[in-house]
Protein backbone atom coordinates (compact mmCIF):
# COMPACT_ATOMS: atom_id res chain seq x y z
CA UNK A 1 0.00 0.00 0.00
CA UNK A 2 1.45 3.38 -1.03
CA UNK A 3 1.84 6.41 1.16
CA UNK A 4 -1.00 8.14 -0.70
CA UNK A 5 -3.53 5.34 -0.03
CA UNK A 6 -6.29 5.98 2.53
CA UNK A 7 -5.83 4.35 5.93
CA UNK A 8 -8.01 3.34 8.85
CA UNK A 9 -6.45 3.63 12.31
CA UNK A 10 -8.09 1.44 14.95
CA UNK A 11 -7.47 1.61 18.68
CA UNK A 12 -8.58 -1.56 20.46
CA UNK A 13 -9.08 0.17 23.81
CA UNK A 14 -9.35 -2.37 26.64
CA UNK A 15 -11.54 -5.09 25.11
CA UNK A 16 -11.56 -4.45 21.36
CA UNK A 17 -10.84 -7.40 19.09
CA UNK A 18 -10.75 -8.25 15.39
CA UNK A 19 -12.02 -11.58 14.07
CA UNK A 20 -12.30 -13.00 10.55
CA UNK A 21 -15.36 -15.19 10.03
CA UNK A 22 -17.60 -16.38 7.17
CA UNK A 23 -20.06 -13.66 6.19
CA UNK A 24 -23.06 -15.77 7.22
CA UNK A 25 -21.79 -16.19 10.80
CA UNK A 26 -24.37 -14.77 13.25
CA UNK A 27 -23.36 -11.36 14.55
CA UNK A 28 -22.24 -11.26 18.19
CA UNK A 29 -23.23 -8.54 20.62
CA UNK A 30 -21.11 -5.40 20.89
CA UNK A 31 -20.23 -5.53 17.17
CA UNK A 32 -19.31 -2.04 15.96
CA UNK A 33 -17.72 -2.39 12.50
CA UNK A 34 -17.79 -4.95 9.70
CA UNK A 35 -15.52 -5.06 6.64
CA UNK A 36 -16.41 -7.33 3.71
CA UNK A 37 -13.46 -9.34 2.36
CA UNK A 38 -12.99 -10.63 -1.18
CA UNK A 39 -13.10 -14.28 -0.10
CA UNK A 40 -16.63 -14.18 1.29
CA UNK A 41 -15.50 -13.60 4.86
CA UNK A 42 -15.83 -10.54 7.07
CA UNK A 43 -13.39 -8.72 9.28
CA UNK A 44 -15.34 -7.77 12.39
CA UNK A 45 -14.50 -5.31 15.13
CA UNK A 46 -16.11 -6.04 18.49
CA UNK A 47 -15.63 -3.98 21.63
CA UNK A 48 -17.54 -4.92 24.74
CA UNK A 49 -16.51 -1.93 26.87
CA UNK A 50 -16.56 0.62 24.02
CA UNK A 51 -13.21 2.24 24.73
CA UNK A 52 -11.95 1.46 21.23
CA UNK A 53 -12.12 3.75 18.22
CA UNK A 54 -11.67 3.83 14.43
CA UNK A 55 -10.48 6.87 12.46
CA UNK A 56 -10.20 7.33 8.70
CA UNK A 57 -7.22 9.19 7.22
CA UNK A 58 -6.64 10.29 3.64
CA UNK A 59 -3.05 8.99 3.56
CA UNK A 60 -0.12 7.83 5.71
CA UNK A 61 1.21 11.37 6.09
CA UNK A 62 -2.02 12.40 7.78
CA UNK A 63 -1.77 9.49 10.21
CA UNK A 64 1.86 10.20 11.06
CA UNK A 65 1.19 13.90 11.51
CA UNK A 66 -1.57 13.28 14.04
CA UNK A 67 0.33 10.56 15.88
CA UNK A 68 3.46 12.68 16.15
CA UNK A 69 1.37 15.48 17.64
CA UNK A 70 -0.47 13.20 20.07
CA UNK A 71 2.02 10.57 21.14
CA UNK A 72 5.55 10.17 22.40
CA UNK A 73 7.91 7.45 21.21
CA UNK A 74 7.08 3.75 21.41
CA UNK A 75 8.31 2.08 24.63
CA UNK A 76 10.76 -0.15 22.76
CA UNK A 77 14.24 1.22 22.13
CA UNK A 78 13.61 4.64 23.69
CA UNK A 79 16.55 7.01 23.38
CA UNK A 80 18.26 7.17 26.79
CA UNK A 81 19.03 10.89 26.65
CA UNK A 82 15.43 11.68 25.65
CA UNK A 83 14.03 9.64 28.54
CA UNK A 84 16.40 11.15 31.11
CA UNK A 85 15.40 14.64 30.01
CA UNK A 86 11.68 13.83 29.99
CA UNK A 87 11.70 12.28 33.46
CA UNK A 88 14.39 14.40 35.11
CA UNK A 89 13.01 17.65 33.77
CA UNK A 90 9.69 17.50 35.58
CA UNK A 91 8.46 17.70 39.15
CA UNK A 92 5.53 15.43 38.39
CA UNK A 93 5.50 12.03 40.06
CA UNK A 94 6.64 8.97 38.14
CA UNK A 95 3.13 7.56 37.81
CA UNK A 96 1.98 10.75 36.06
CA UNK A 97 5.03 10.76 33.80
CA UNK A 98 4.57 7.14 32.71
CA UNK A 99 0.85 7.57 32.05
CA UNK A 100 1.49 10.67 29.91
CA UNK A 101 1.20 9.32 26.37
CA UNK A 102 3.15 12.30 25.02
CA UNK A 103 6.19 11.11 27.00
CA UNK A 104 6.01 7.41 26.13
CA UNK A 105 3.19 5.82 24.15
CA UNK A 106 1.44 2.69 25.33
CA UNK A 107 2.10 2.58 29.08
CA UNK A 108 -1.11 2.05 31.05
CA UNK A 109 -1.86 1.86 34.74
CA UNK A 110 -0.93 -1.78 35.21
CA UNK A 111 2.37 -1.55 33.38
CA UNK A 112 3.37 1.71 35.07
CA UNK A 113 3.03 0.00 38.47
CA UNK A 114 4.93 -3.07 37.34
CA UNK A 115 7.71 -1.00 35.72
CA UNK A 116 8.18 1.12 38.84
CA UNK A 117 8.44 -2.03 40.94
CA UNK A 118 10.94 -3.61 38.56
CA UNK A 119 13.07 -0.45 38.69
CA UNK A 120 12.64 -0.25 42.51
CA UNK A 121 11.27 3.28 42.27
CA UNK A 122 8.33 4.70 44.22
CA UNK A 123 5.51 5.84 41.87
CA UNK A 124 5.09 9.02 43.91
CA UNK A 125 8.68 10.22 43.53
CA UNK A 126 9.07 13.46 41.56
CA UNK A 127 10.87 12.83 38.28
CA UNK A 128 13.48 15.50 38.99
CA UNK A 129 14.72 13.60 42.06
CA UNK A 130 15.93 10.64 40.00
CA UNK A 131 19.56 10.13 39.11
CA UNK A 132 20.58 9.32 35.54
CA UNK A 133 21.07 5.70 36.59
CA UNK A 134 17.55 5.55 38.05
CA UNK A 135 16.10 7.02 34.85
CA UNK A 136 17.92 4.36 32.87
CA UNK A 137 16.61 1.65 35.18
CA UNK A 138 13.04 2.90 34.72
CA UNK A 139 13.40 3.07 30.94
CA UNK A 140 14.72 -0.49 30.85
CA UNK A 141 11.95 -1.66 33.18
CA UNK A 142 9.23 -0.15 30.99
CA UNK A 143 10.56 -1.96 27.93
CA UNK A 144 11.06 -5.25 29.79
CA UNK A 145 7.59 -5.23 31.35
CA UNK A 146 5.81 -4.40 28.10
CA UNK A 147 7.86 -6.93 26.14
CA UNK A 148 6.86 -9.64 28.59
CA UNK A 149 3.22 -8.49 28.55
CA UNK A 150 3.10 -8.70 24.75
CA UNK A 151 4.61 -12.19 24.88
CA UNK A 152 1.86 -13.16 27.34
CA UNK A 153 -0.95 -11.69 25.18
CA UNK A 154 -1.62 -8.86 27.65
CA UNK A 155 -3.48 -8.94 30.95
CA UNK A 156 -6.97 -10.30 31.47
CA UNK A 157 -8.36 -8.57 34.55
CA UNK A 158 -12.07 -8.84 33.81
CA UNK A 159 -13.21 -9.71 30.32
CA UNK A 160 -10.36 -9.04 27.91
CA UNK A 161 -9.57 -11.71 25.32
CA UNK A 162 -7.57 -11.42 22.11
CA UNK A 163 -8.91 -11.90 18.59
CA UNK A 164 -8.26 -15.64 18.87
CA UNK A 165 -10.49 -15.81 21.93
CA UNK A 166 -7.56 -16.51 24.26
CA UNK A 167 -7.20 -14.74 27.58
CA UNK A 168 -4.08 -12.79 28.42
CA UNK A 169 -1.56 -14.34 30.78
CA UNK A 170 0.50 -11.49 32.19
CA UNK A 171 -1.86 -11.05 35.15
CA UNK A 172 -0.36 -14.26 36.52
CA UNK A 173 3.01 -12.49 36.78
CA UNK A 174 1.97 -9.29 38.54
CA UNK A 175 4.44 -8.35 41.25
CA UNK A 176 2.36 -5.53 42.78
CA UNK A 177 -0.64 -4.51 40.67
CA UNK A 178 -3.90 -5.51 42.35
CA UNK A 179 -2.03 -7.24 45.20
CA UNK A 180 -2.78 -4.83 48.03
CA UNK A 181 -1.94 -6.45 51.37
CA UNK A 182 -0.19 -9.41 49.78
CA UNK A 183 3.54 -10.02 50.32
CA UNK A 184 6.07 -8.40 48.02
CA UNK A 185 7.73 -11.12 45.89
CA UNK A 186 11.15 -9.72 46.79
CA UNK A 187 11.04 -8.85 50.52
CA UNK A 188 7.62 -10.10 51.74
CA UNK A 189 6.52 -6.65 52.97
CA UNK A 190 2.81 -6.02 52.38
CA UNK A 191 2.04 -4.34 49.05
CA UNK A 192 0.20 -1.05 49.54
CA UNK A 193 -2.07 1.01 47.32
CA UNK A 194 -2.21 4.82 47.10
CA UNK A 195 -3.47 7.28 44.52
CA UNK A 196 -1.00 9.05 42.25
CA UNK A 197 -1.98 10.92 39.09
CA UNK A 198 -5.56 10.11 40.02
CA UNK A 199 -5.00 6.36 39.65
CA UNK A 200 -4.72 3.53 42.12
CA UNK A 201 -0.99 2.77 42.38
CA UNK A 202 0.43 -0.41 43.88
CA UNK A 203 3.95 -0.67 45.26
CA UNK A 204 6.17 -2.19 47.93
CA UNK A 205 6.91 0.41 50.62
CA UNK A 206 10.21 -1.30 51.45
CA UNK A 207 11.66 -2.01 47.99
CA UNK A 208 10.31 1.25 46.55
CA UNK A 209 11.20 3.77 49.20
CA UNK A 210 9.63 7.20 48.67
CA UNK A 211 12.94 8.92 49.37
CA UNK A 212 14.97 6.66 47.13
CA UNK A 213 16.76 4.93 49.99
CA UNK A 214 17.91 1.36 49.46
CA UNK A 215 15.82 -1.27 51.31
CA UNK A 216 17.24 -2.51 54.59
CA UNK A 217 19.34 -5.65 54.33
CA UNK A 218 18.48 -8.93 55.93
CA UNK A 219 14.76 -8.90 55.17
CA UNK A 220 12.97 -12.13 54.41
CA UNK A 221 12.64 -13.01 50.74
CA UNK A 222 10.21 -15.32 49.02
CA UNK A 223 10.09 -16.85 45.58
CA UNK A 224 8.32 -15.10 42.72
CA UNK A 225 4.58 -15.55 42.68
CA UNK A 226 3.52 -18.48 40.53
CA UNK A 227 0.59 -18.86 38.16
Amino acid sequence: MGRSSPLLRVHLGMTGQFTVVPADTPEPDHLHAVFALDNGHELRFRDQRRFGSAEFFADRAAVESEMNAELGPEPFGIDADYFRAAVGGTGRNLKAVLLDQTVVAGVGNIYADEACFRAKLHPGRPGNTLTAAECDALREAVEAVLTRAVESRGSTIRDYVGGSGLRGGFQNEFAVYGRTGEPCPTCAAAVVCARYAGRASHFCPRCQDAEGRAPAAGKKKRTTRGT
